[in-house]
């Protein structure tokens, strides 16, 4: 029987090593969670897959976004042809992009790069009646998973979950508001760019959305205000803890995502790095809610997964430290 690999043989591995004990710092508990969730002492995170799942929200109608829903059709057409911020980011570190139709209201023309998951057009308006049926919510959290269990299957050592979705972010913070929990005006932000008065309507509708139903079981908040690709994501997830591989968190909505997964499975945190602290109100108390601590603060807001990539090669890095590094007694022996 294989020996499992802990933490403390991580560390100790790692002080062995030709440097002081502790010097590179959270590169260190980086490289500590890669090995345990691996289960080895030589990680891999060279393979990447960027899973974007795109998906229109109810929520819309009552303009909770800065931008109409449409915004998402096209921004998925510039996802495919590979002129979104994301698609740069991805070249820039060699990982695979994939766009999951979770529930664009459009019909979508085939893509190389698009997956076909679509459980419906868009969810129905939360702040009137519930975002999905429990049959949309338990479909989605299973393509999810099926999405990050193919891109495992295709030689992925690491996801990364990214978004696209007008009207996300006040689906977002309905579900951070129920899963954190947080006081529920401490979770909306600007979105897309709101200006004081569509920040102050966007508040106005989230809470009559709030007190549409008393929700706090996750199924049920995703059920009542969450979206498509916000549920799919959470699957993804769940999906990624059952094959043990590591999931890369990208912004505000992908958070509320992998915070719905752990409120379903606790030992999901264990799979997830949280890369980035965006610059979206909320996201801070609720990355302070799952006692997360992201790997970059660079004043990021766009979602697509792109802080997600940024964080790639620091996960790197601390993949060849366990790798590539010399012991000290290799040293003081003139065996390097």
């Amino acid at each position: 029987m294989t020996q499992r690999i802990t933490e403390a043989a991580v560390r100790a591995h790692l002080d062995a090593q030709a440097r002081p004990p502790g010097s590179l710092g959270r590169i260190e508990d980086l490289a500590v969670r890669l090995a345990v969730v691996q289960q080895t002492m030589k990680p891999q995170a060279e393979a990447v897959s960027l899973l974007v799942f795109a998906g229109d929200h109810g929520l819309t109608q009552d303009r909770v976004s800065a931008y109409p829903s449409e915004v998402t059709q096209a921004m998925v057409a510039t996802l495919l042809a590979g002129r979104a911020s994301a698609n740069a980011f991805a070249r820039a570190i060699g990982a695979e992009v994939r766009i999951i139709d979770a529930g664009v209201d459009a019909d979508l023309a085939p893509h190389p790069l698009l997956v076909d998951a679509k459980v419906a057009r868009g969810t129905r308006n939360a702040a009137r009646e519930p975002a999905m049926s429990t049959q949309d919510v338990e479909l989605a959290i299973a393509r999810g998973s099926e999405q990050a269990i193919a891109a495992l299957d295709r030689g992925a050592d690491l996801l990364v979950l990214g978004e696209m979705g007008i009207g996300n972010s006040a689906s977002a913070a309905l579900v951070m508001h129920r899963l954190a929990p947080a006081p529920l005006l401490d979770c909306i932000g600007v979105g897309t760019g709101h200006d004081n008065a569509g920040l102050a309507h966007k508040r106005a509708v989230l809470t009559r959305a709030s007190q549409r139903s008393d929700a706090t079981e996750p199924l049920e908040v995703l059920r009542q205000f969450g979206g498509l690709e916000i549920a799919m994501m959470a699957g993804a997830v769940l999906g990624a803890l059952d094959r043990r591989a590591l999931v890369v968190i990208d912004g505000f909505i992908c958070t509320a995502a992998a915070l719905a997964a752990i409120r379903m499975r606790p030992e999901a945190r264990e799979v997830c790095l949280f890369a980035h602290r965006s610059a979206e109100a909320g996201h801070d108390q609720m990355l302070k809610a799952m006692q997360a601590e992201p790997l970059l603060d660079l004043g990021l807001r766009l979602g697509e997964g792109t802080g997600g990539l940024l964080a790639v090669p620091l996960i790197r890095a601390a993949a060849a430290l366990l790798s590539d590094v010399a012991s000290l007694d290799d040293v003081l022996a003139g065996r390097v």
